[in-house]
């Protein structure tokens, strides 16, 4: 059985020889360059001589084919290319380093110690309805984009990985929140409805005509297309479930439904957090696959969300708490809790083993052995 076999059967519920392996198929269960370097060290794999990001704003790398077959990862990931209309432009400021992104977004990272870019500015956080009509949007139809595409997703099928497809951007909320700012997002979405809609409205526009374009060239040829859209924070919803339903369900149940009548690829939807009140809206909505799984979480339990939602969902993460064991823990709390949680979920098939969101600069290459050791120990499927 190879990748592309095991993991396509893990997410259409059926147990395969042993549980998929992820790590570096998408923007969020990724390598943190720092802990990437420092567990090529460990395993005693020559150090490379430039930093390749999958990611540049969390500073998460490609991972190398080395690594891969070492790890046994089933995945491997595929992304369109910068638009014609914009090109990395990182700026030296002396105490930072500094880009605008094509969604016009300031970043910056501190230097010396920076560990990631940050949004420093909000292009439209005063912005009125008509200037939205004025903003110098990224075009999705930009051909540029899609240069090659056929051939990186060839070229990825033939590892015999599964192929894991990324999206141009983050969700309509989270978009939202950066191109607004958190603060007025949240008071538009109660007070401002009519720029609220016409925001989310253009946002899902240009994710319908990136999708439609990549699904007519690769639709037959990808295994999982990865959306994101983070929801909850860490002890509740970022917004109450009926915004949710009234605003933002409307918008990804027609994104949603777009891609699957255009692929067989299942969907996957990350979204952090607390949103055990969402999960049922998102199932309705053709959420497939849910990630990270943040089983710190209130009510994001791995043994209750299988029980629970176990028939309609795929989990993929949901190994180890990313905010105290895996970065805190001896290698043998790392391994004890991932094993439980494996066996949380393990159970007709349905599990995708992964980090809980990226590994973090500071987690020891010992913690991360130490997850992947507890899958190959606990992870096979046909045994007692």
């Amino acid at each position: 059985m190879n990748s592309k076999e095991r993991l396509n059967l893990a997410i259409n519920h059926k147990e395969p020889d042993r549980i998929p392996f992820d790590l570096g198929s998408t923007f969020t269960s990724g390598i943190h360059v720092n802990a990437y370097k420092r567990l090529r060290e460990f395993l005693g794999l020559a150090s490379l001589p430039e930093d390749h990001f999958l990611c540049l704003d969390e500073q998460i790398v490609f991972v190398d084919e080395d690594v891969k077959a070492r790890l046994t990862i089933d995945t491997e990931p595929v992304l369109t290319q910068n638009p014609s209309s914009w090109s990395l432009d990182i700026k030296d400021r002396g105490e930072d380093t500094f880009y605008i992104n094509e969604w016009q977004m300031g970043l910056k990272m501190p230097k010396p110690g920076g560990l990631y870019y940050d949004v420093v500015n909000n292009p439209l956080k005063n912005a009125g309805i008509a200037d939205l009509d004025h903003f110098k949007w990224p075009d999705p139809n930009d051909a540029a984009r899609y240069v090659g595409l056929e051939e990186d997703v060839k070229k990825a099928a033939e590892t015999g990985r599964a192929v894991v497809m990324n999206s141009m951007s983050a969700g309509i909320v989270e978009l939202s929140a950066w191109l607004l700012g958190y603060e007025r997002l949240f008071t538009d979405m109660l007070l401002e409805p009519e720029f609220i809609n016409k925001l989310f409205d253009k946002l899902l526009e240009i994710k319908l005509t990136y999708w439609k374009i990549v699904l007519e060239k690769v639709g037959d040829q990808i295994d999982v297309v990865v959306e994101s859209d983070d929801l909850g924070e860490q002890r509740q919803l970022l917004i109450s479930p009926r915004l949710y339903r009234k605003l933002v369900k409307p918008r990804h149940k027609q994104l949603y439904d777009y891609i699957h009548s255009h692929t067989n690829a299942k969907l996957f939807l990350h979204s952090c957090g607390c949103i055990y009140d969402l999960i049922p809206d998102l199932i309705e909505v053709g959420v497939d696959i849910l990630n990270p799984v943040q089983i710190n979480a209130p009510n994001m339990n791995s043994e209750k969300l299988k029980k629970e939602f176990g028939q309609d969902l795929v989990f993929w993460g949901g190994t180890v708490n990313p905010q105290g064991t895996f970065n805190n823990g001896s290698p043998q709390q790392v391994q004890d809790e991932t094993q439980k949680n494996i066996e949380n979920l393990k159970k007709d098939g349905g599990f995708v083993c992964a980090a809980v969101h990226n590994i973090q600069q500071s987690v020891p290459p010992e913690n991360i052995m130490a997850m992947w050791e507890a899958l190959q120990e606990f992870g096979l499927y046909g045994e007692s």
